[in-house]
């Protein structure tokens, strides 16, 4: 399964990689903005988004709601990544559509569980 990976920082899409590669994901493609997610969504099946929350010039919960409010798109499990683990943050995703939410820092067993649980698997 395809997994695209969004993060203005190129250090913290190398870290989510590599900890999706230790937990058997080695189908990963990345994008440095909202933009560039949305055009490669657009383009190509992805089977989980995995999106930081803060981003310029698209954040990842703008992202979520492209996103969503595309037919082709709304399906795709989306877990949103974020520092902060604001109430009014994880309210407002949820009211957008996303399936699960990671606050940073994670390690491997959290993704894992947090896949999980939004994959079913």
């Amino acid at each position: 399964m395809k997994v695209l990976v969004v993060d203005d920082y190129a250090t913290m899409r190398r870290i989510v990689r590599n900890l999706l590669t230790q937990i058997g994901f080695t189908d990963v493609e990345e994008a440095g903005d909202g933009v560039t997610a949305l055009q490669k969504l657009r383009e190509n099946k992805f089977g989980l988004v995995i999106s930081d929350w803060n981003m310029e010039p698209m954040t990842g919960l703008q992202l979520l709601k492209e996103v969503r409010a595309d037919v082709k798109l709304s399906g795709t499990p989306f877990i949103m990544v974020t520092a902060e683990s604001k109430t009014e943050n994880v309210v407002a995703a949820k009211q957008a559509g996303v399936n699960n939410y990671i606050v940073k820092p994670f390690n491997a067993e959290t993704l894992k569980n947090k896949i999980q649980s939004v994959l079913g698997a």
